[in-house]
């Protein structure tokens, strides 16, 4: 049964297929660079720094800007943003090919980043009318499908398009999706006015963003610059301010942005925890794996990327079958389970690596299975939490924290691995050695480039070898502590009991 003003049939599930294309460009525009990052370093150089942006600049701004985004559905439409969202984001794919440095294309990955949180964040809010019930839950979980399919075979698609046609061709081929989807969007989407009143929280998004863009740039540059750099600590000190300042306006907002009273709930912060799990436990092994596998392990694009899908392909099917078991298991401790089988399979990977032994799709697939449970169950249990008033806060709040996580896990790791790469280099190199030349060896081993790293030292090849073998397995490891702390904690934020909402939730859906 449609509302009187529904579009038809065939334009309401043509508007599913276009927010669906919306959604792989998420996963293209990761998985895509990160295969391809050895052969942009090789065309056009650049500084462990720059190359690092290419991965994080579009993860960080469209964290940044995915709940400004939101807002802006609200009060002008959804139509009007996803278009503006992904002409934005095709012009600047397309542009990234015709760049001279890594520099500009870290700026235009920026903005890239911006425009796909516009064109994502649209598309969610237009879906939202249209489907109910069963016929919701069933969108929805294509949606995650999508995402899944994007993970599982970006790396083989970017691998084979850099071996056949040339890196450019990755972004190519992703303006493509998005303009293909900007048609589906026009054609499908009708024009509305926005269902907000009022203007948007500017100080607000803009104390928001400057905090969470601040810290990420912190991290990245401290591996190269030291972390007692001015620029460094500058950077982190006005993240820091920035975040106070962005908790003062939102308490004494007329509208803000982010009701603070909901992280007063613990299993609200509970799906808040669970929301940046996969960041730290997953999306940094999609970022440094395959500098690993290429740079270190000497595999080819294509052959990385096909490594990849054993880490991915899980979550394909995966999610829909946790979303089965949540008939008769409660959804936090499926989710704490996983998180420990996830713990385990990076144990297992560490092990592995390190003897040098084949079977690495085995520990990596372990990976996959165990993130996919909480996948399939987090975007339910985010609206599970709360008052029905909030769910639409809820779930902004809910996406902003997943999708900045991923910029903020990959700078926070890649910093470590450097550093624990650093550190052996420092104490077994002549004090006589220059000590800028270790901290940038360690950068470029961390990025996966070990001939580089070993031109800056002469003669200490084997040692940079056995330097990044042991940082990596260390901070493998570390991983799967994290794993363990954080499958305890959502036991205890939501493992004890099941909300009334997310009964109710799981019965419509029956």
């Amino acid at each position: 049964m449609h509302l009187p003003d529904s579009p038809a049939t065939g334009h309401r599930w043509l508007q599913l297929l276009s927010a669906c294309l919306t959604a792989l460009l998420i996963p293209l525009c990761f998985t895509g660079p990160a295969v391809v990052l050895p052969s942009i370093s090789q065309a056009m150089g650049g500084t462990p720094v720059e190359l690092n942006w290419i991965l994080n600049g579009y993860i960080l701004a469209y964290g940044s800007v995915i709940m400004v985004s939101g807002s802006l559905t609200d009060l002008y439409g959804p139509r009007r943003v996803w278009l503006l969202g992904l002409a934005g984001f095709c012009a600047t794919t397309f542009a990234i090919p015709l760049m001279p440095t890594t520099g500009w294309i870290d700026v235009l990955r920026l903005m890239q980043g911006m425009g796909g949180a516009a064109a994502f964040a649209a598309a969610m809010s237009s879906l939202a009318p249209l489907f109910h019930g069963v016929a919701r839950t069933r969108a929805f979980s294509l949606l995650g499908t999508t995402f899944g399919i994007g993970l599982s075979f970006g790396p083989l698609a970017s691998g084979w398009m850099v071996e056949t046609a040339g890196w450019e061709w990755v972004f190519l081929a992703t303006g493509g999706v998005g303009v293909l989807g900007a048609v589906m969007v026009a054609v499908s989407v009708r024009p509305t006015a926005g269902a907000a009143q009022g203007r948007l929280d500017w100080p607000g998004a803009i104390s928001f963003t400057g905090a969470l863009g601040l810290f990420t740039y912190g991290m990245l540059l401290a591996p190269e610059a030291g972390w007692t750099d001015a620029h460094v600590i500058g950077a982190l000190l006005a993240s820091a301010v920035l975040a106070v300042a962005f908790v003062r306006v939102e308490r004494r907002a007329a509208r803000p942005m982010l009701d603070l009273s909901l992280f007063r709930d613990p299993r609200f912060v509970g799906v808040q925890v669970l929301a940046a799990s996969p960041a730290f436990l997953f999306i940094v092994l999609i970022a440094v794996l395959p500098g690993r596998f290429i740079g270190i392990d000497g595999y080819s694009a294509l052959a990385a990327g096909q490594l990849m899908i054993g880490l991915a392909a899980p979550l394909l099917v995966v999610p829909f079958l946790a979303a089965l078991l949540t008939r008769w298991f409660n959804p936090g401790v499926l989710s704490a389970a996983g998180l420990l089988a996830v713990a385990a399979g990076l144990v297992w990977l560490a092990d592995t690596m390190a003897t040098g032994a084949a079977g690495l799709w085995l520990p990596m697939s372990l990976i996959g299975v165990g993130i996919g449970v909480p996948w399939g169950l987090m975007d339910a249990m985010a609206v599970s939490v709360v008052a029905p008033r909030n769910v639409g806060m809820a779930t902004g709040i809910f996406n902003t924290v997943r999708v900045s996580a991923d910029g903020i896990a990959i700078a926070v790791v890649s910093a470590l691995l450097a550093l624990l790469i650093q550190i052996p280099l420092t104490a077994a190199l002549p004090a006589a050695t220059d000590g800028q030349a270790i901290l940038m060896a360690a950068n470029r081993a961390a990025l996966g480039q070990l001939h580089e790293a070993a031109a800056l030292l002469p003669g200490a090849a084997d040692l940079l070898q056995q330097s990044y073998n042991d940082a990596f397995r260390h901070v493998l490891h570390g991983l799967a502590g994290i794993a363990v702390l954080t499958a305890l904690a959502i036991y205890a934020l939501l493992g004890r009991r099941r909300p009334a909402l997310a009964r109710d939730g799981v019965a419509a859906a029956q």
